[in-house]
């Protein structure tokens, strides 16, 4: 379930407020879960490349469209592995070490379009932000 608009605010204030309180625990926050994403990315790419040079292999052995593939698995896990994840302005670190991005532009259209109940909720907002 998404945050409102009003507890996004609250959120990205009590965000800002610990940087400023505490600037290097809320980067070293940030560094750990960048580095554990990272590490994960290099976990995933290493299974592709060893997956992708399974079928190269079986494809020496059958047919050349297997080898073609496993080469096509190889190159895309390499290129996931080395790629860095995408890193946020201010990012939410989470108790699992993940890091969720606050949501901007087309996500946050997208969620004011939201379905009927998300609407209302914002009409209540406003009705209350504004006696």
């Amino acid at each position: 379930m998404p945050l409102s608009d009003h507890e996004q605010k609250m959120l990205d204030q009590m965000e800002q407020a610990l940087a400023a309180e505490d600037p290097k625990f809320a980067s070293q926050m940030q560094g750990r879960a960048l580095a554990s994403l990272q590490r994960r990315r290099w976990i995933v790419g290493g299974v592709g490349v060893v997956a992708g040079l399974g079928l190269v292999l079986v494809g020496v052995n059958t047919t050349m469209w297997v080898g073609a593939v496993g080469f096509a698995v190889m190159v895309a896990s390499a290129v996931y592995a080395a790629t860095p994840p995408r890193k946020s302005k201010l990012g939410v670190v989470g108790e699992d070490g993940s890091v969720s991005r606050p949501s901007t532009g087309k996500q946050a259209r997208s969620r004011r379009r939201g379905g009927f109940m998300d609407r209302l909720d914002e009409r209540w907002e406003r009705r209350e932000n504004n006696p």
